[in-house]
């Protein structure tokens, strides 16, 4: 999933319908380790939120950036719709190239 002029926005969750963990990077491979090892986000370390469940591809980082602060401004119900119209089992997709 990382290639060079790629960028991502991630949710991840706690598991389904579970806390829900918003973010933006250029390389997803490198940016769920940090997660799950403790070294992304303190929020993510606190409420143990590291299953992927949805991903979205930009050409650039403010097309990324965008995405990720409408999406963090989205209602919670609106957030969880979308996860379920990509990924309605909630499956982890870090595994997916």
């Amino acid at each position: 999933m990382a290639n060079a002029g790629t960028y991502y926005v991630y949710i991840l969750a706690s598991g389904r319908h579970g806390t829900l963990y918003i973010g933006v990077t250029n390389n997803i491979r490198v940016r769920l380790e940090q997660h799950r090892t403790g070294r992304g986000s303190e929020f993510v370390k606190k409420y143990r939120v590291h299953r992927l469940v949805y991903v979205e591809t930009f050409g650039s980082p403010q097309e990324a950036i965008t995405r990720e602060k409408q999406l963090k401004n989205w209602r919670r119900d609106w957030k969880i719709r979308l996860v379920e119209e990509h990924n309605l089992d909630w499956s982890d997709l870090s595994h997916l190239p």
